[in-house]
């Protein structure tokens, strides 16, 4: 009989975040699949797991992917596991996610912590529609069309950014939106965590780039402009 593919969501900086389920799925499968071991052996020293483990990253995915898969044939479960939050969510996975599911082999997902969730949450912009947007290019028309579709969309627009762009994104985010709430999140649920609000009339020269950052955009209706007499 073959195994089961969990997908399981872990903590995106505070250990105490991991669920229950997670844990006990992390000490009953044979495997576990991450991106970077290293920060999976953190986690799973934190709860004295010893697992196996293999390294999944956007690079070898292809070709781990069928031996992964060999394996849940081969009666196996597997845990497939991210950095940090929810696997496949800008980052690897999705291909091993889907090859299972083509072969008839069962994928459960295991729900949890989420980046793009807790900045919402907290950010107290309308969220009953809302796009997530990945990560900005790097450059090139690429980017440059990726800003195009920020400044186009009207609804709540949730993005990552890497601390070495995230000055030089926030600068264009802020001169290109008009004058939407802009908020900034770095470092969700970890002990630096703080969060900053900016509009076009600001420059992001508080934002410390160090660290994760999540950034909300407000919809269109939100408008802190205000006409004077």
């Amino acid at each position: 009989m073959p195994g089961t593919l969990f997908v399981v969501a872990t903590p995106i900086g505070n250990l105490e975040d991991l669920t229950f389920r997670a844990l006990r799925t992390l000490k009953e499968v044979d495997l576990i699949a991450g991106e970077d071991t290293r920060r999976t052996s953190r986690l799973l020293a934190h709860y004295n797991i010893r697992k196996s483990m293999v390294s999944l990253r956007e690079h070898n995915e292809h070709r781990e992917t069928p031996r992964l898969v060999a394996r849940l044939q081969g009666g196996q479960s597997i845990a497939l596991v991210s950095d940090a939050g929810t696997p496949t969510i800008s980052d690897p996975g999705h291909l091993l996610v889907r090859a299972p599911r083509d072969a008839g082999i069962t994928v459960s997902p295991i729900p949890g912590p989420s980046a793009v969730m807790a900045a919402l949450s907290a950010t107290g912009v309308p969220a009953d529609q809302f796009v997530f947007l990945g990560f900005p290019p790097h450059g090139g028309k690429a980017r440059d069309d990726w800003f195009s579709t920020l400044t186009a969309e009207t609804r709540t627009a949730v993005f990552f950014e890497a601390p070495h762009r995230i000055r030089q994104t926030i600068e264009k985010v802020c001169s290109c939106l008009g004058n939407k709430p802009i908020h900034v999140h770095r470092e969700l649920t970890k002990i630096n965590e703080s969060f900053v609000i900016y509009t076009n009339k600001e420059a992001p020269d508080s934002v410390r780039a160090l660290g994760e950052f999540v950034v909300v955009v407000g919809p269109s209706s939100i408008n802190t402009e205000t006409s004077g007499d």
